[in-house]
């Protein structure tokens, strides 16, 4: 990831607390004897109003949404003192979204293929509930919205802090702002195909270009390694979308032969830095095919073959000196690196540079 995003404090983050007081003091407090109605919601008046429209209001949504929680409240109380105890430390892990990310041992994160089979009834009405929660059928609901406010304000709200107009997973394509009338989709950084708990907690929704969210990433799982018959699947560290102290990463170009106009991806090798991050490099780069994206566009005519041409022929028809533009480039990438795809420009003039081609 080339840059974090700045975390935007909204009204939408009231869902997630609706959801962490179902999960802690509903489901975990179930019992055997326990009858379920609408006064166990008494100590989250907005809550219960939520749920009180919903239990007559008979919209598919909201049906399903309070027969869900139901339905999973009596299966929590079938549940045994310990296996309530391993559930809540699941939810807290895969809620601690900073310590998944840096492979922290103390988080217990938990996919839906880890629950024991045991719990396999409980297991697929967790799913079902969790990865509707995400649904602009529920979230469009007039009663629910009224107390969590809309993800299109949402993104507003969060392009007008994050305005470097640039997808900071792969620096290359552009996200719609604050003066576009549409928005970029939310990726779950862990999919909510494979993990639950976490499916609304806005530290684990991030705006993506599509071509990071749908083309690349879809529902690879960043916290743990590929699948490889060669090796044992296992944890990894993954870059923190909203770390608040981030490293400068760079990125260094090395082309092995000085004919552009031929140069094919095969030509150019990529180094990335800096070592202190080099599992989250790794991680990244295998995520969002940032290897196979970036040597693509410094083949393409209209990026890298173009940016030779900008030197070569538009600099020096003007009896202008190439290492003229190359410093001012320098200037510019320095001050706006993802502007014009400036830190993976410069890089590449650099290398061209070395191998004779300027």
């Amino acid at each position: 990831m080339l840059f974090p995003y700045t975390y935007v404090p909204h009204q939408m983050e009231r869902m997630q607390r609706f959801i962490n007081f179902i999960f802690y003091q509903v489901w975990c407090r179930a019992s055997k004897a326990g009858k379920y109605d609408l006064s166990l919601f008494d100590a989250n008046p907005p809550l219960k109003e939520v749920m009180t429209s919903f239990a007559y209001d008979h919209t598919d949504a909201g049906d399903r949404f309070s027969s869900q929680i139901q339905a999973i409240y009596q299966s929590f109380s079938l549940l045994s003192r310990n296996d309530i105890v391993q559930f809540k430390r699941w939810y807290q892990g895969n809620n601690d979204l900073e310590k998944v990310c840096a492979n922290d041992p103390s988080a217990h994160l938990i996919r839906y293929a880890d629950i024991p089979v045991v719990h396999i009834g409980l297991t697929e009405q967790l799913a079902a509930f969790f990865k509707g929660l995400y649904s602009q059928s529920l979230l469009d609901l007039a009663a629910l919205r009224a107390k969590i406010g809309d993800i299109d304000d949402h993104y507003q709200t969060f392009v007008q802090t994050n305005n470097a107009g640039k997808c900071p997973f792969c620096g290359i394509n552009d996200l719609l702002g604050e003066y576009h009338s549409k928005r970029e989709a939310y990726d779950h950084y862990l999919p909510k195909s494979l993990y639950p708990f976490n499916s609304i907690n806005f530290r684990n929704l991030v705006p993506a270009c599509h071509h990071c969210n749908s083309s690349y990433k879809s529902i690879k799982n960043p916290a743990y390694t590929p699948k490889d018959p060669a090796r044992a699947i296992q944890r990894r560290a993954v870059f923190y979308p909203y770390k608040t102290a981030p490293h400068a990463i760079e990125v260094q170009v090395d082309l092995h032969q000085s004919d552009i106009a031929k140069l094919k991806p095969e030509d150019i090798t990529l180094q990335f830095g800096p070592a202190v991050v080099k599992e989250e490099l790794e991680t990244w780069k295998d995520i969002y095919g940032i290897e196979e994206r970036y040597k693509a566009k410094l083949c393409g005519k209209n990026d890298g073959k173009y940016w030779i041409t900008q030197v070569l022929d538009e600099w020096k028809e003007d009896g202008r000196d190439p290492a003229e533009f190359l410093t001012t480039l320098a200037r510019q990438a320095r001050n706006c690196p993802y502007a014009e795809c400036n830190f993976l420009k410069k890089s590449f003039l650099d290398a061209c540079q070395k191998v004779g081609v300027l």
